[in-house]
């Protein structure tokens, strides 16, 4: 662009002397246009600044990891002026992470006509990614001046865990809630609330459990079976506390993430419902929430992962947890990426469970942390970040 300036400004100069040289009109005109045409290229070119405007559109508010995601880049031009090029600076980054990455596209703007521009990105880690335009420079047709404007516009996108196989085991001794409305699919039970299923009289079973309507229809008498509770109150405390803020941190959060996700799918998949505990920092505090199905799962992912702030703030979980009172529950279990082992001896020592559980994250396999001095029932595992199947072995929850 600077040569294309001191190009024009020795343009003017010969008119100039074209001027001086030749008294003929035409010299007067050539050089009032020539001085003339960088006035009206400002102009004209502030004008269409300030009446572009810039928004990213993506296809869904999430995407899973190592898929491609369409964004599409939208430039409105409302003015009645052309805009010959225009130079998007844009930039995109996980918020675990300190890393930006950056590419530029070129493009035109034609008058009163929204000009339309799609890419696609990735991510290997899940998390919040945000794509924002740094800045977005115009020029003017001759290239003589530059604005920059619509700087700061963002849009986000979820991307959603992978779920690992856990070599896990279902606590036989969980404890069970009389009171549940929520009732085994594959199990019978001694809950009269609920039938689960009905079948053929079978020596041994109990009278008060034929169903005398429908066995006089069948000529045959027809047992009920009730249902089984199972809203066993187990527990799973997510730490998304930034312990370290490092080269690895994205990997780790990722690891954090994928662990619970992976944890809680076993847990649906065994028909056990359990509460998920996590730091929302959009709200400002720790929140609760049961999860019941893998409907419930997916909305808490996407909740917890849309929770984060950039500054990756967390309130203390010790403090947490020394004010809530949780009762007695079936199995604890922590996901957090501390090593100094404060959070694990606290829930050691303070929480009632009959199982407790603390997957501490490690960037490698080298890593070191302290473990809790505790008893029989509480069991702390290092889990490697990436590593999430190899980790967790014969885990009980």
């Amino acid at each position: 662009m600077l040569l294309t300036k001191l190009l024009f400004l020795l343009l003017i100069i010969i008119c100039s002397f074209f001027y001086i040289l030749y008294v003929w009109d035409f010299a007067l005109v050539l050089l009032i246009v020539i001085i003339s045409l960088p006035i009206v290229m400002f102009i004209t070119t502030l004008i269409a600044k300030k009446s572009i405007h810039a928004q990213f559109a993506l296809q869904s508010g999430s995407t899973e990891k190592n898929n491609n995601f369409m964004v599409q880049l939208c430039l409105t031009n409302n003015s009645i002026f052309a805009i010959g090029k225009a130079e998007a600076h844009i930039e995109y980054y996980n918020i675990f992470s300190d890393s930006i990455s950056s590419f530029d596209i070129y493009m035109p703007i034609q008058p009163r006509n929204t000009q339309r521009v799609t890419f696609s990105l990735s991510s290997q880690y899940c998390g919040q990614v945000f794509v924002r335009s740094a800045y977005i420079n115009i020029y003017d047709p001759l290239r003589l001046f530059r604005f920059r404007t619509c700087k700061g516009v963002t849009a986000s996108l979820a991307v959603t865990p992978e779920i690992h196989e856990i070599d896990a085991a279902v606590a036989e001794n969980c404890i069970i809630d009389e009171e549940s409305e929520h009732f085994s699919e594959n199990k019978p039970g001694d809950d009269p609330s609920e039938v689960f299923s009905l079948r053929e009289y079978s020596p041994g079973d109990k009278l008060n459990r034929i169903h005398w309507k429908l066995s006089s229809k069948k000529d045959d008498f027809i047992v009920k079976d009730y249902s089984l509770p199972i809203d066993a109150p187990a527990l799973i405390f997510v730490d998304l506390k930034c312990y370290e803020d490092s080269p690895s941190t994205l990997p780790v959060f990722d690891t954090i993430i994928e662990t619970f996700a992976s944890l809680s799918h076993f847990m649906i998949s065994n028909e056990r419902m359990h509460k998920l505990v996590y730091y929302n920092a959009v709200q400002g505090n720790f929140i609760q929430r049961l999860i019941t199905d893998f409907e419930s799962l997916t909305a808490a992912v996407n909740e917890m992962i849309t929770s984060f702030s950039d500054n990756l703030y967390s309130g203390d979980p010790t403090a947490y947890l020394a004010e809530k009172s949780f009762g007695t529950i079936s199995s604890f279990t922590l996901v957090s990426s501390e090593k100094d082992g404060k959070t694990s001896a606290f829930i050691a020592d303070e929480i009632s469970a009959e199982i407790k559980n603390a997957l501490i994250i490690v960037p490698f396999a080298d890593s070191r942390f302290t473990a809790p001095e505790s008893g029989d029932n509480m069991k702390t595992i290092p889990v490697i970040a990436g590593h999430i199947s190899a980790s967790i072995k014969d885990i009980e929850l």
